[in-house]
């Protein structure tokens, strides 16, 4: 993987990132359109989207800033404390798949566009059936509560599969709960920051160990693409979580739908 080519993908990558449309799922297109495909694809996916989790940080410290400061700087309890009980106990389902599935998820990076292109019509689906019931429930929902939080975490879980969409994912299965459309995405951009971030310091001490980054990839690439994921993600992140919270999901359902087709019929031929 060249320089230019990690600077195409982490600008995807920004970009994709806060859209419910799979940024890992359009990272294993782009390896593929531009024959990088099998090239430590997981090791740069984890770097780019560290980098995408940190512009989250960048552009929503003020939220986080009040649940850390409500959690740590009180030992009354609280709204804060009980938002953040609610994200860690999301986090137990991908912690899970982490520690005792991790090969097998491994294996799907760089396995071709057949799975990406089936998991991003599932995706269509599931945006798709989610508007739809809001729309049959006139849009009334609740905030999030912690059955809510661990069948959210559940589906963030499933969608470690490239092409599944995380955001997409979690926030159609917390309108399937009748949560409401402005709750579930401010929860599902949150409740991502510590897996992604542990995951990335994990494979930052494989690094530094020397097991993790073949010559086929370098440290350049990886250095470009994470500034190019961060940098995109800053300019992307405000603009594209307030397209998600106002714009119907029917119109992403449609986005991933045809870019599941083209998957499939390009990994086929």
């Amino acid at each position: 993987m060249s320089w230019w080519e990690a600077l195409i993908l982490g600008l995807v990558q920004g970009l994709t990132e806060f859209l419910p449309v799979s940024s890992s799922g359009h990272l294993e297109i782009g390896q593929a359109l531009l024959g990088t495909a099998g090239e430590e694809n997981l090791t740069f996916a984890i770097v780019v989207h560290a980098a995408t989790v940190l512009s989250t940080l960048v552009i929503l410290w003020k939220e986080v800033a009040q649940l850390f400061k409500g959690t740590f700087t009180t030992p009354k309890w609280n709204e804060d404390k009980n938002y953040v009980t609610m994200i860690l106990v999301s986090m137990i389902p991908v912690f899970i798949v982490g520690m005792f599935f991790k090969e097998q998820v491994e294996s799907m990076f760089g396995s071709g566009l057949l799975v990406v292109g089936i998991c991003l019509c599932v995706t269509a689906v599931l945006l798709y059936f989610s508007e739809w019931l809001s729309k049959r429930r006139a849009n009334v929902g609740h905030e999030v509560g912690y059955k809510d939080a661990i069948i959210i975490g559940l589906s963030q879980a499933v969608a470690v599969l490239p092409g599944l969409s995380r955001s997409g994912t979690t926030i159609a299965t917390g309108l399937l709960c009748g949560v409401k459309k402005e709750s579930v995405t401010k929860f599902s951009f949150l409740m991502v920051l510590i897996p992604i971030l542990g995951e990335a310091f994990l494979e930052l001490l494989d690094v530094i160990s020397g097991e993790a980054v073949a010559s086929s990839i370098g440290m350049l690439p990886l250095i470009v693409g994470f500034a190019a994921a961060f940098a995109s993600g800053c300019l992307a992140c405000r603009f594209m979580i307030n397209i998600v919270r106002r714009q119907k999901l029917v119109y992403f359902a449609i986005y991933c739908l045809c870019a599941g087709i083209f998957s499939i019929v390009y990994g086929l031929c």
